[in-house]
């Protein structure tokens, strides 16, 4: 594939509202933010309130059929950046017509359906603080948007002005039968850290769904992106 052919998308994607690009924001950021250098230190709570078990640290979505096994010892952090995404539509919208069209674009709003990190975010010191974040927005609100690969220029677009470079041409892999889009980035953090994040793109029942993962390199991008799957199971994502 040609990365230029994803920068130069047609203009009605381009297009795509202010608050369309709040949300891809919102999930990019979420990783950003949460992976700045961190201390390798005891976590302060695991990913699941059923810890120890091996359900536990399994997350199933059977809506868009794939699930992730969680490393254990991770964080959720889930619910506190949905909650995030609330407050800040709540501050946006005051008036009466504002809160009913909020209401009536619910469904149609960007949800972090899963956001794990190695450590605690807040956490501060050295290295990159690994993390998976996998969220779903509808693809109307982006017009003109046809296919999972028409989703890599606004995305794309938002890494770069987090300081975020572009590493390779975005391409297609086939993960169990599910065909989905990869772009990858890296962002220098010092002159020994660099953090590497891998972005998969699914189009699946009028929402996109993507798979955001960072690390501090290949190898352990590949094993926090072995975790994904679809189906009963099969091959990891990578």
């Amino acid at each position: 594939m040609n990365f230029r052919f994803f920068s130069s998308l047609s203009s009605s994607v381009r297009k795509a509202s202010n608050a369309n690009k709040a949300l891809i924001a919102f999930c990019v950021l979420s990783l950003s933010v949460a992976a700045q250098v961190q201390r390798k230190s005891p976590t302060n709570g695991a990913a699941s309130s059923k810890t120890g078990t091996e359900d536990a640290q399994l997350y199933r979505n059977a809506a868009f059929g794939f699930r992730y096994k969680i490393p254990y010892g991770w964080v959720d952090r889930t619910a506190e950046m949905n909650s995030q995404e609330v407050q800040r539509d709540a501050k946006a919208d005051t008036d009466v017509s504002s809160m009913k069209a909020r209401d009536s674009r619910a469904a149609e709003k960007a949800e972090v359906l899963l956001g794990v990190f190695e450590r605690p975010p807040e956490a501060s010191g050295e290295g990159v603080n690994a993390g998976v974040v996998i969220a779903s927005e509808s693809a109307s609100s982006y017009p003109g948007l046809k296919k999972a690969e028409d989703y890599v220029g606004p995305i794309t677009e938002v890494a770069i002005s987090q300081g975020f470079k572009s590493a390779g041409d975005p391409y297609t892999v086939e993960v169990e039968g599910r065909q989905l889009v990869r772009v990858d980035f890296v962002k220098s953090r010092t002159s020994t850290v660099t953090m590497r994040q891998c972005t998969l793109i699914l189009l699946a029942k009028g929402r996109i769904v993507s798979f955001t993962f960072i690390a501090s390199g290949e190898d352990e991008l590949d094993d926090i992106m072995d975790g994904l799957h679809f189906g009963p199971g099969g091959a990891a994502a990578h």
